[in-house]
């Protein structure tokens, strides 16, 4: 089975840095979407301090990504990838799912 989403090197690398950086109870990057934003739903990454028996836990390039639950129907077959550009960087999801993205590249939206 494929994973829900797979990490570009770029990503994995990112995020390795991010956690070696983090409070010592960080266990990983958490990935959900919430409702809003001009396209209707948009992506949310934060730390995971605690393990939701109820998520995806992915295991990529040696890093540890949950996955909420409710989220799993809209990600499957994202890759995630980091870009850095001159004035910003960002984690970006090229997610085969959306069928609409805003503008901005702040939200999405799934049929």
């Amino acid at each position: 089975m494929n994973p829900i989403i797979k990490l570009s090197e770029n990503a994995a690398n990112r995020i390795k840095e991010i956690m070696s950086s983090a409070e010592k109870d960080a266990l990983g990057v958490r990935v959900s979407v919430k409702s809003g934003g001009c396209a209707g739903m948009s992506y949310v990454m934060e730390y995971s301090k605690d393990l939701n028996p109820n998520d995806e836990v992915i295991e990529d390039k040696g890093v540890k990504v949950f996955i909420d639950s409710a989220a799993v129907m809209y990600l499957l077959g994202t890759e995630m990838d980091y870009k850095k550009e001159d004035f910003s960087s960002t984690f970006v999801f090229n997610n085969p799912n959306e069928t609409e993205r805003c503008g901005c590249g702040e939200s999405f939206k799934v049929e």
